[in-house]
């Protein structure tokens, strides 16, 4: 049996040397499909990669601009750490006051926002029962680290060690009473408040003063500020002390503030002109017959400092930042840092060397001039108060002002800041300008709702 072949037809050569030519790839051909890209393509890649890398790009900058914020959040919010130091010492029996069992036990004494500006001072607001208030807290010392490292325990501040256990009431009487005369200067009424300070340490009302809560009485009285709320909270020009336990404390809520201007972002607060910033901050103030009454609160204020029930006192820094006012328009000082006692600036001034006045300026704005032969301050301020005062309100009074006012209140507003301090006579004509300015305010809205 024979097996069949099958072969494909012949095919002549000139056929198949057509066929291998019509399947030759030219040149251009390669260009186009094979490993070159067209231009329009590789620019639609390149600006892939831009977006890719801008992208990446704003999520680390981003990522570590978070990072910084929670690490800075975290550094200077720890009203946790307060209250846990504050309530620990309260449950050893170290310290008590009328705060303490309401943040310690009930726990119907909340911390609600952080305001906090520096580490060791934590300022929260606050709620306790029917009243909201601004709560302050002392923390030991920071001990400073690294960036991704775990943070040290804090170094604690040395209180709540006096008075001493052994320690009589009497002997906690002359404490303070020596302790109000070391800030103060010899004063006729310090008596009448050494009682008003052991009535406010009594917390619970039981008509004595135990061992701690003289302790954190005692812890109070050493930080000025709370000192000097005391003793003008009852003229109304600060925020009342609500409650304290050990050195955390509860103001009453201010809750218009600051006096007058706008907070720009820090970006932008460079870039804007100080005159441009002055008109702005005249912009969101309330109605005019209202301010005339908040200025009033400022004025009455420096009036009761000047030669006050405890002495003297000089307000070093008037920046709007520092006041507030109530929901009646009554102004408030939020800020008692910015008082400081007459007899302590004195003090000061005179332990200072210099070699001109600039060398001679406590806080902000209370400046003495230089005696160049001793190469020593001199003790008397250059202005008083009120002419810092009224130069504090003048763009705030004249924005806005009734048009047959203007020329009469200018006028009275320039001689009060033309007052110095060193003046023949100053006593007299400084009660002669601040009586004639209220005057003149309170004759144009005492007719009004807002008076």
């Amino acid at each position: 049996m024979h097996t069949l072949l099958l072969l494909p037809p012949a095919v002549p050569e000139q056929q198949q040397q057509s066929s291998w030519l019509d399947n030759k790839v030219e040149p251009s051909d390669v260009g186009t499909s094979g490993c070159c890209q067209h231009p329009h393509q590789a620019r639609i890649s390149f600006v892939r990669v831009k977006y890719l890398f801008l992208t990446w790009l704003t999520v680390l900058v981003g990522s570590w601009v978070l990072y910084v914020q929670y690490s800075a959040y975290t550094e200077l919010c720890r009203g946790h750490e307060c209250k846990n130091a504050i309530c620990d010492k309260y449950r050893k029996g170290i310290i008590d006051g009328s705060a303490c069992s309401s943040l310690c036990d009930k726990d119907i004494l909340y911390m609600g926002r952080c305001l906090s500006t520096l580490p060791n001072n934590q300022v929260y607001t606050g709620s306790w029962g029917d009243h909201d208030g601004i709560i302050r807290c002392k923390l030991g010392q920071v001990v400073h680290y690294e960036l991704g490292e775990e943070p040290e325990p804090r170094r604690e501040a040395p209180v709540f060690d006096k008075p001493t256990r052994g320690t009589s009431v009497e002997k906690f009487r002359e404490m303070v009473f020596n302790h109000l005369k070391s800030k103060l200067g010899e004063q006729a009424n310090l008596a009448s408040l050494v009682s008003q300070i052991l009535s406010v340490a009594d917390g619970n009302k039981d008509g004595r003063v135990s061992l701690p809560e003289a302790r954190s009485t005692w812890a109070l009285l050493q930080m000025d500020e709370v000192l000097l709320g005391l003793l003008l909270q009852d003229r109304g020009h600060t925020p009342r002390l609500l409650g304290y336990c050990g050195d955390l404390y509860m103001t009453e809520r201010v809750p218009y503030g600051p006096l007058y201007g706008l907070s720009l972002p820090w970006p932008l607060v460079s870039w804007v002109p100080s005159g441009v910033q002055r008109t702005m901050d005249q912009w969101f103030t309330p109605s005019w017959p209202r301010k005339a009454k908040i200025s009033m609160g400022l004025l009455e204020l420096v009036e009761d400092i000047f030669h006050g029930t405890y002495g003297s006192f000089l307000i070093c820094d008037l920046a709007a930042a520092h006041f507030g006012y109530t929901d009646r328009h009554e102004l408030r000082l939020t800020n008692t840092k910015a008082v400081v006692p007459e007899d302590e600036f004195k003090r000061t001034m005179r332990a200072l060397k210099c070699e001109t006045d600039a060398d001679c300026v406590y806080g902000v704005d209370c400046q003495t001039s230089c005696d160049v032969s001793e190469k020593r301050c001199r003790e008397e301020p250059v202005q008083p108060n009120l002419a810092k005062a009224c130069s504090a309100l003048k763009d705030y009074l004249l924005r806005g002002v009734p048009s047959g006012l203007r020329e009469e209140l200018e006028r009275q507003l320039y001689a009060c800041m033309a007052l110095k301090g060193n003046a023949g006579q100053m006593n007299m004509e400084h009660s002669l300008i601040l009586n004639n300015l209220k005057a003149l305010l309170w004759r144009q809205i005492s007719h009004t709702k807002d008076s």
